[in-house]
């Protein structure tokens, strides 16, 4: 009996994404002035207080519980709720993390951070490519292909904006901004294709990622924070579409923080 719930909830999830797929009038090919208006005035908030912590070895990392990252945990937290703050026909999720890497240098995560090429390996298989297109210095211009998978599979195309930044040789911090998502249609094969913006789903429309790391206690403390836009959930779609908006962006940055922190115990 179980197994035949779970079956059938497994069946109406996918019939679910499978109708918003296929459903031209429910698709914001982009978001909407407003919801950009926000999401802008929301990622400034964040920032400014990202800055402001950074001025400081005092709080550089922001409210962290030590003693349980050094235990080995992981602390993911959500800062908006539910399925995410809404805006007009959008979805704004905020999410942190934090873990601890015994023996960790600040100077290893940086140098992680920076070698774009290896990123593939280091976040397989969410990054299926990775290469910079400028440097200059703190500042990249970096395209990556990622790939995001919750009962259907979502490739895109992404271009960031990143500048590293440090207090001293113990604390530093970067900032990614994208500046460019693509959807891509039929990804690896002859037919492949960027669709255009009046085509796209509107799985993810900006992703904005915040480091901070601080080396103390014998080791190394990273924090991460997400902040991302996507389109809002279809009425009367809410029970299948609800959950996958909701869990991808933690699931996400979960796998971000676990990979980065296996990259750098080796």
């Amino acid at each position: 009996m179980n197994e035949r719930k779970q079956n059938g909830c497994a069946f109406l999830k996918a019939a679910g994404l499978a109708l918003l797929l296929v459903a031209p009038a429910w698709v914001a090919a982009q978001p909407t002035p407003a919801a950009t208006a926000t999401f802008n005035s929301y990622v400034e908030r964040v920032e400014g207080q990202l800055a402001a912590r950074h001025r400081s070895a005092e709080g550089f990392l922001g409210a962290v519980d030590f003693a349980r990252l050094r235990r080995g945990e992981l602390a993911i937290d959500q800062v908006t709720t539910g399925a995410g703050m809404e805006l007009p026909g959008a979805l704004l999720h905020d999410w942190r993390g934090a873990a601890f890497i015994a023996g960790g240098k600040a100077a290893d995560f940086e140098r992680l951070m920076k070698d774009f090429n290896a990123y593939p390996k280091v976040y397989s298989p969410q990054i299926v490519t990775a290469r910079v297109l400028e440097h200059d210095g703190d500042h990249f211009q970096t395209t990556m292909r990622v790939r995001q998978k919750h009962v259907l599979t979502v490739v895109m195309d992404t271009t960031y904006d990143v500048m590293f930044g440090r207090l001293n040789a113990q604390h530093g911090y970067s900032i990614t901004r994208s500046t460019q998502i693509a959807e891509i249609d039929s990804p690896g094969t002859a037919h492949e294709r960027a669709l255009n913006p009046g085509e796209e789903h509107g799985f993810l429309w900006r992703m904005n990622t915040y480091w901070s790391y601080e080396e103390r206690d014998g080791g190394l403390y990273i924090a991460i924070e997400s902040v991302t836009l996507s389109r809002s959930i279809p009425v009367g779609l809410g029970w299948a579409i609800g959950p996958f908006v909701e869990s991808v962006p933690r699931e996400s940055l979960e796998f971000t923080l676990r990979a980065t922190r296996d990259a750098l115990r080796r």
